[in-house]
């Protein structure tokens, strides 16, 4: 019999797309199911950035590009860094990539190995201990706290770093929890790092544009005390509601560079060419759209966390960035995955839980409020329904 190699039984995956799949499969039986699990705007892609597309496929871009992006869709990278960070970066440094877990997958394929070790946040978006595992390095979980507001702490991640650590995986604002680490934080995690040198950061930074409450987001691209070991991950997924267009981005260190374009070679030859013209519009283009969709998703998230510390045993923080309310559901008696999936199968509510994201999710599920205000009513009151009739037994 044939066999693979025993790394990709390491491998994990995105649960979110599996409830989504569970999710689909009953909307197909007839059931009314209401989505709140799977993070995705329900806002279509803005017009103009589409019809940069459809111009670009009727101006003959069906070609290859280069690996790395097209010179004016990087150039379009480096003035929207410099716009919102107010950081220089050279189109040099900027690969262009099919989402944003590419970089994640490159950038964890490059340090780990045997006998490394990797932190990251848990609870943090799955893919990050997958791909470790994938790797053979040692995953080390940094754990993020709701009484810190889901923001890391740089002197418990600091405590973390060992003579075997080559890689620090960070996310602000951040998936699951809705978190925003703030700055002076940061300015301490930036401090702490000067005295491990060889440990290289991947900053995973798609929910940028979203924050809430006067919250700034503060990029690790502003320190340049560790820009020659900085990876930075963005992407139009979020900002720009175009998750199917598969279209993300990276600013790299010069000494990582060739490595990533020479993955990039290996892996996918080159992001489709029209989706890059399609980039160009969205980021050098107006921007209310952006400023739009993040109203209307700090409408819903009022929505959701007024809605969540109604119901019975459940208490929610506010959160502070990206389109996520992560609830403590600790005291309603159910184990978190058990209770998301009752809540799918009996009251037709996709929610993940929080063991999804790590051994620290115990205790918590997801809700993602990129869904409309309509469906996120709907969801809470049966949600409300259920937890006031059931136990879990």
């Amino acid at each position: 019999m044939i066999s693979i190699v025993p790394s990709f039984g390491r491998i994990g995956e995105e649960n979110a797309f599996a409830v989504l799949a569970r999710a689909n499969a009953l909307a197909a039986e007839g059931r009314d199911i209401v989505n709140l699990g799977i993070g995705q705007p329900d806002m279509p892609t803005p017009a103009h950035v589409v019809e940069a597309g459809v111009k670009a496929l009727r101006d003959g871009h069906h070609g290859y590009t280069p690996a790395v992006g097209i010179l004016p869709l990087r150039e379009a990278v480096a003035r929207d860094i410099h716009r919102r960070h107010g950081v220089e970066v050279s189109p040099e440094s900027v690969l262009i990539v099919p989402g944003g877990k590419v970089t994640m997958f490159m950038a964890i394929l490059m340090f780990g190995e045997p006998g490394a070790e990797i932190l990251y946040p848990d609870p943090g978006f799955p893919i990050y201990r997958s791909m470790i595992e994938f790797t053979g390095a040692t995953p080390v979980p940094v754990p993020i706290r709701e009484e810190n507001g889901f923001a890391f702490s740089a002197a418990e991640t600091l405590a973390l770093i060992t003579d075997k650590t080559r890689l620090l995986i960070v996310n602000s604002p951040a998936n699951p929890t809705g978190g925003v680490t703030p700055k002076a934080e940061i300015d301490a995690l930036v401090a702490g790092l000067a005295a491990h040198p060889d440990v290289a950061i991947l900053s995973d930074e798609i929910y940028g544009t979203m924050t809430y409450d006067g919250e700034a987001h503060h990029s690790l691209l502003a320190y340049p005390e560790i820009r020659d070991r900085l990876i930075y991950l963005d992407g139009a997924s979020k900002t720009y509601a175009m998750t199917g267009w598969r279209l993300g981005w990276s600013v790299w260190p010069k000494p990582l560079y060739e490595a990533a374009r020479k993955l990039a070679v290996n892996a996918h030859s080159c992001v489709n060419a029209a989706t890059q013209w399609a980039g160009i519009a969205a980021l050098d283009g107006p921007q209310d759209c952006v400023a739009e969709m993040v109203a209307e998703f700090d409408r819903r998230r009022k929505l959701v966390v007024d809605g969540l510390n109604g119901l019975p045993n459940v208490s929610c923080i506010t959160p502070k960035g990206a389109f996520y309310a992560f609830p403590n559901v600790s005291r309603t008696g159910w184990k978190a995955k058990r209770l998301a999936s009752a809540l799918l199968d009996e009251a037709g509510v996709a929610v993940i839980g929080g063991p999804d994201f790590g051994v620290h999710g115990e205790g918590y599920i997801r809700l993602s409020y990129a869904n409309s205000a309509e469906n996120i009513l709907r969801a809470l009151e049966r949600m409300k329904t259920f937890l006031k009739e059931r136990v879990d037994g």
